[in-house]
C-alpha cells in the first residue's frame, strides 16, 4: 500500500471528490499543503465549496483528467475498474488508496483519534462529540462528519493535532483500515447485505474493529447490542457501556452509563439525568427528539468522561446541539401550517426511531414521503420496511434510489406501497417528484407533520414545496 508522508505534501487526485467524506479529506490535505484536485459527475454545493478552497474539480470522469504528474489517487468505494479514470490510472501505474485507507493514515497523525461506528446514529453522535470538543478551550479538534454541522459551517473542520473525529462505516469493511484510539459502537444490525453474508458476518466485522483499539485506548459500546461480551471480552483496553436497559441480556451486567428521570417535552425532546454506575453525575436537556438521541447523547457523554472533559461542559454542549442537516431537520412550514421535517433514515430501525420521535410531537396526521435506497436493501428488508412505515398515518412512496445498483425487476416502490396498505395504513405510489408534490399540496392540512425520508434526493420534494 502507498504510504503518504504528511511532512512532504505531494500531488493527490480524488475520484469522486464531491462525496461528503471525500470532500472533507480533500480539504484537510489541501490545508496541509498538498496539491489537491479531483473529479465528480456533477456540480454541487460541495464542489463549489471545494473550488473556493482552491481545489481544481473536473466535471465528468474522463481519462484525460488523470495525468502523469499525479503522485497518488484516492478512490471512492463507488468507483469500478471500468471507470475511465481508473483505467488510465492503471495504464500510468499511479499508486492509489481507498478513502478508508487514507482516513486510516490520517488517524496516525493525531494524538487521539476517535472513530464512531454503528449501523445507525454515526453522524449524530459524531456531531455530538464534535460539539463537546468544540466547547473545550484547548481541544481544537479536526472533524470529518457525514453531514452538514452548522457549528462548523459544513462537514469538515481542520484543527490541531490533538483530536481527530470521524465516522467509521462498516460497508466493505472499510473501518478495518482505521487506527482508532477511542472506538464507539452504537449498534450492530443487518445492513449492506449486498456485501455481508449475514448478521454473524457483520458482528465479526465489528469485533475486528473493536480489536483495532490499543491497550491504552477505550471502546464505548451499547448494552442494547446482543452479547456485548462477544465484542469486548478479549480486549485489553478500557471498555465503557451505555444504554437504557437494566442489564445486558447475556452477561447480566448493567450499563455503566444510563438515563433516569426522563421527561419528554411537546417537541419530543428529552431531559434526563446521566447516571454512572448508579450515581447521578449530570443532567442533559436535548434539543433533538427521540429515544435514539438519548442513547447517542449517553455515548457522547461516556466519550467525554473517557478523555477527561468537564461534565458540565459536556452536558452544556449536548444541550446546545441542534442537530445536523438531514437528521430530523425541521426545514419550515408549508402552506398554512404543515410542519416539514427531512430525515436521512433509510433502514427500518432508523425509520422506526424517526417515526417515534415524530409521533411524540403534537400533530394532526403524520405524513411520510419515503424514497427507498438501493434495490438490495429494499428487497432484503421488504417486510421490515412495510412494518416501520405503517407507523405513519399516510405514506407516499417515490421510486427506489438506485445508487450503485441496477434494477432487476424483483422489487419496487409500488410493491412496497401495496404491502403497507395491507397493514391498514394509507399508502400511495407516484412515479415522479412532481406528482408527489402536487398530491401533497392537495391533501396535507394545517397541523400535519410531513417527513421527507431517505438517503437519496427525496429532500428535493420538501425544498420544492417550501418554494411554492
Amino acid at each position: 500500500m502507498y504510504t503518504i508522508d504528511f511532512s512532504k505534501p505531494v500531488k493527490i487526485f480524488f475520484v469522486g471528490i464531491g462525496g461528503i467524506s471525500m470532500s472533507g479529506l480533500a480539504v484537510i490535505l489541501k490545508r496541509a499543503g498538498f496539491d489537491v484536485s479531483g473529479s465528480d459527475r456533477d456540480r454541487s454545493d460541495v464542489t463549489s465549496f471545494l473550488e473556493s478552497e482552491g481545489i481544481k474539480v473536473f466535471y465528468g470522469q474522463k481519462k484525460e483528467n488523470i495525468t502523469e504528474d499525479i503522485d497518488v489517487i484516492v478512490l471512492t468505494a463507488a468507483i469500478h475498474k471500468d471507470n475511465p479514470e481508473y483505467v488510465r490510472m492503471e495504464e500510468l501505474g499511479i499508486p492509489h488508496l481507498s478513502r478508508a485507507e487514507l482516513v486510516g493514515q490520517l488517524m496516525r497523525n493525531y494524538e487521539t483519534s476517535i472513530a464512531i461506528s454503528g449501523t445507525h446514529g454515526k453522524t449524530t453522535t459524531t456531531s455530538m462529540i464534535s460539539e463537546i470538543l468544540l466547547a473545550c478551550t484547548d481541544a481544537d479538534p479536526t472533524i470529518s462528519v457525514g453531514g452538514m454541522l452548522p457549528s462548523i459551517g459544513g462537514n469538515i473542520r481542520v484543527g490541531g493535532k490533538k483530536y481527530f473525529v470521524t465516522e467509521a462505516c462498516e460497508y466493505t469493511n472499510s473501518f478495518l483500515n482505521f487506527f482508532p484510539d477511542i472506538a464507539l459502537i452504537l449498534n450492530v444490525e443487518e445492513d449492506h447485505m449486498d456485501f455481508f453474508k449475514d448478521l454473524d458476518d457483520i458482528r465479526n466485522s465489528f469485533k475486528k474493529f473493536a480489536q483495532l483499539v490499543p491497550k491504552d485506548g477505550t471502546v464505548i459500546i451499547s448494552s442494547h447490542i446482543e452479547d456485548t461480551g462477544f465484542f469486548t471480552d478479549a480486549l485489553d483496553c478500557k471498555v465503557l457501556t451505555f444504554g437504557l436497559t437494566d442489564k445486558d441480556g447475556k452477561s447480566g451486567k448493567a450499563p455503566d452509563y444510563t438515563a433516569a428521570n426522563t421527561v419528554i417535552d411537546a417537541a419530543g425532546n428529552a431531559s434526563f439525568d446521566v447516571v454512572l454506575k448508579g450515581e447521578k453525575v449530570s443532567h442533559v436537556s436535548l434539543k433533538v427528539p427521540g429515544e435514539h438521541n438519548i442513547l447517542n447523547a449517553l455515548a457522547a457523554f461516556a466519550f467525554a468522561d473517557a478523555v477527561g472533559v468537564d461534565r458540565e461542559v459536556a452536558s452544556g454542549a449536548l444541550g446546545r446541539f441542534g442537530g445536523t442537516d438531514r437528521r430530523f431537520q425541521k426545514k419550515g412550514i408549508i402552506g398554512d401550517g404543515v410542519i416539514l421535517i427531512d430525515d436521512y433514515a433509510h433502514h427500518p430501525t432508523e425509520i422506526k426511531a424517526t417515526m417515534k420521535a415524530a409521533l411524540s410531537m403534537e400533530h394532526r396526521n403524520l405524513w411520510v414521503v419515503f424514497q427507498p435506497h438501493t434495490y438490495s436493501r429494499t428487497k432484503a428488508f421488504f417486510d421490515d420496511f412495510a412494518d416501520a412505515l405503517s407507523l405513519a398515518d399516510k405514506v407516499v412512496l417515490a421510486d427506489i434510489y438506485a445508487a450503485r445498483e441496477t434494477d432487476d425487476g424483483s422489487v419496487s416502490s409500488e410493491m412496497l406501497s401495496e404491502a403497507i396498505k395491507k397493514k391498514n395504513t394509507d399508502s400511495y405510489y407516484f412515479d415522479s417528484f412532481e406528482k408527489i408534490e402536487n398530491f401533497l399540496m392537495q391533501n396535507c392540512q394545517k397541523g400535519d407533520v410531513l417527513i421527507t425520508m431517505g438517503a437519496g434526493d427525496v429532500y428535493k420534494i420538501g425544498d420544492s414545496l417550501l418554494e411554492r
